[in-house]
């Protein structure tokens, strides 16, 4: 199957609030992450590409915002391991702050990093012993894409099943309405036939919240200065 390029023009009409130094040094990484785990249709690509623009805030975020601290003793993220509290206390640090969300899809958690570190260097102590190195540019990319092909996410964009997706990524639907925006201009902008024909696309399903659509997207802020939901 040929791979669809997605360009810097095209990334900046999905991402109207992005900065262009930004996706002008993301695009690169970004298609060939995306080549790499199959990420290779623009239906695809239309829903991997508005998760990333939400939830690393247009590229700008390759770490998260907040300090980790609420991830200490998170049983369910592997922070609890005494092989992640040596690796934490190592570094002079705990396990929370040190293992923190990083990435375009922030990854989180000893396990998590052990994970991701595994699939892209069959090796954990890469990642594990320096979980920064998600911070690069390509790396950012790569967990990204990893995080997306581990949750088999291309099965449901095939599917149509953008709400489904966002559950799988975020655990439940904060932001949702701006990530539905960012996901309706990448459907267009990669010209996704979303119609009724034999051949087109499955529709996306597409949940309407209840509140305002203002207050998933100032929820979503404090979530990320102040709490950031689990992974």
């Amino acid at each position: 199957m040929s791979y669809n390029e997605v360009t810097v023009k095209q990334l900046l009409e999905i991402m109207p609030a992005a900065s262009a130094i930004r996706v002008e040094q993301f695009a690169g990484p970004l298609n060939a992450a995306m080549r790499e785990f199959g990420i290779d249709t623009p239906k695809r690509q239309a829903a991997f590409i508005a998760q990333l623009a939400h939830e690393s805030g247009c590229f700008r975020y390759v770490r998260e915002l907040a300090s980790g601290e609420a991830y200490n003793g998170r049983i369910s993220l592997g922070n609890t391991r005494p092989e992640a509290v040596e690796i934490a206390t190592r570094n002079n640090s705990t396990p929370g702050p040190f293992f923190k969300g990083r990435g375009l899809i922030q990854i989180t958690g000893y396990d998590n990093y052990a994970s991701c570190s595994k699939a892209l260097f069959q090796d954990k102590a890469v990642l594990t012993g320096n979980p920064a190195l998600l911070e690069r540019t390509d790396l950012a990319c790569r967990s990204a894409a990893w995080f997306w092909d581990s949750r088999s996410l291309n099965a449901f964009a095939d599917a149509g099943d953008f709400e489904g997706i966002t559950r799988k990524i975020n655990g439940g639907l904060n932001g949702y309405a701006d990530r539905v925006a960012h996901h309706q201009r990448a459907l267009k902008v990669l010209a996704v036939d979303t119609g009724g024909g034999a051949d087109a696309a499955a529709p996306f399903h597409q949940h309407t919240p209840e509140n305002p659509s203002w207050l998933p997207s100032l929820w979503q802020r404090f979530q990320r200065w102040f709490k950031q939901p689990p992974r």
